[in-house]
């Protein structure tokens, strides 16, 4: 497979797969709490399974899968990434109003950058470590043309596909910051959250404001939240990655 050919696939069918091969969403209850926690890692057994609702997400087309694992770092169990020139990722389903809960906070650690990683760039479409954010597909937002795609799209699928994502990723060398539409797909938008390789090797937390980082990168006001998924891919580039990730919650404005 050519570099052109596997960031094709990843970016284009990472944005419909991560929204349709979930099953049904988990919706959340009028009287909810201050915090709805996606990946309550911590709270699993190392080496034993997933919490609920998180998936295997892989490509047809790309037959090395990214390895993921439930492991033991000091005194907390979290999610280990490993990838060797390879693309899979790990998803949850869950409808959420980004008004409601519009941060999104989490940890992660990566051991190294890639050499040839580059957002702007489709031979370079690869990230240690990325947090990927779809939102559901609302007919109101899309044109007589988007709606027949979207129409022909379900028929495919058995389901809409999202209408847009956003993705923070660890970069190689793109400042952080920097919001980019996908090299493939201006639905989809990156947004560089860690650069280079200052912080290799160091937990690092994160809280980004989906909501605003939403209405920033698409100049409109963000649909519900439909999907939350990790992705280490090394496929494009055919380097080595290693990644981790602890917990994935959503919080109201403090």
């Amino acid at each position: 497979m050519t570099p052109s050919t596997s960031s094709l696939t990843v970016s284009l069918a990472s944005f419909f797969l991560v929204g349709l091969m979930l099953g049904d969403p988990n919706r959340l209850d009028a009287n909810s709490p201050g915090t709805q926690t996606i990946g309550a890692f911590s709270a699993a057994t190392a080496g034993g399974p997933w919490p609920d609702g998180w998936k295997p997400l892989t490509f047809p087309k790309i037959p090395q899968h990214t390895t993921y694992g439930l492991v033991k770092e000091g005194e907390q169990v979290v999610v280990k990434a490993s990838s060797r020139a390879s693309s899979s990722g790990m998803t949850r389903e869950i409808r959420i109003d980004p008004k409601e809960y519009p941060i999104i906070h989490w940890q992660w650690k990566v051991s190294n950058v890639l050499k040839a990683g580059d957002v702007a760039k489709k031979a370079g479409d690869d990230y240690p470590a990325r947090i990927y954010v779809t939102f559901e597909y609302d007919s109101a937002k899309v044109g007589l043309f988007g709606k027949a795609k979207y129409e022909t799209a379900k028929l495919i699928y058995g389901r809409y596909p999202p209408l847009g994502a956003i993705n923070y990723i660890w970069e190689s060398r793109a400042p952080v910051g920097t919001t980019v539409p996908n090299p493939f797909t201006d639905q989809v938008y990156m947004i560089v959250v860690e650069s280079g390789s200052t912080k290799l090797n160091t937990w690092v937390t994160e809280e980004r404001n989906v909501y605003e980082d939403y209405k920033r990168a698409f100049g409109e006001e963000p649909p519900s939240i439909s999907g939350v998924a990790i992705m280490t891919d090394t496929d494009n580039t055919g380097e080595s990655a290693e990644a981790y990730y602890g917990d994935i919650l959503f919080k109201k404005h403090p």
